[in-house]
């Protein structure tokens, strides 16, 4: 078993409850981690044999231009996908955080991290 992690995705996107959050949107950073089995990979050479982190980073960023009011849900989204379009994949951890969040305070940022493993098939 390995990791691969892809930190500090930037993103500019419209997310939130707020109507002025939707127009004018904030910036995001999102930080993803993956558990997979890299042993083949790291005997292989081959970019076949292992979790592409050009498609993560692609997931993310097209999930993150699709509007909603929850951080939870782009998160889900992007956890969906990431499961569906890898099959290496057997656990994957996402933070999903609004940069200076309009709360009425000096906040640096808001996150929500989530985690979920490959359901087993029956």
């Amino acid at each position: 078993m390995g990791i691969i992690k892809v930190e500090n995705i930037r993103v500019y996107a419209y997310h939130g409850c707020l109507t002025e959050e939707t127009k004018i949107g904030s910036d995001y950073r999102v930080d993803l981690e993956i558990k997979a089995d890299l042993g083949n990979s790291s005997q292989t050479d081959d970019l076949n044999d292992t979790v592409d982190y050009v498609l993560l980073n692609k997931i993310v960023k097209e999930e993150m231009l699709i509007s909603s009011k929850l951080l939870e849900t782009v998160s889900k989204r992007i956890l969906d996908r990431v499961f569906n379009e890898d099959q290496l994949v057997e656990k994957a951890t996402i933070s999903v955080s609004k940069l200076n969040p309009p709360i009425g305070g000096d906040v640096e940022m808001v996150t929500i991290k989530m985690t979920e493993k490959r359901k087993k098939q029956k």
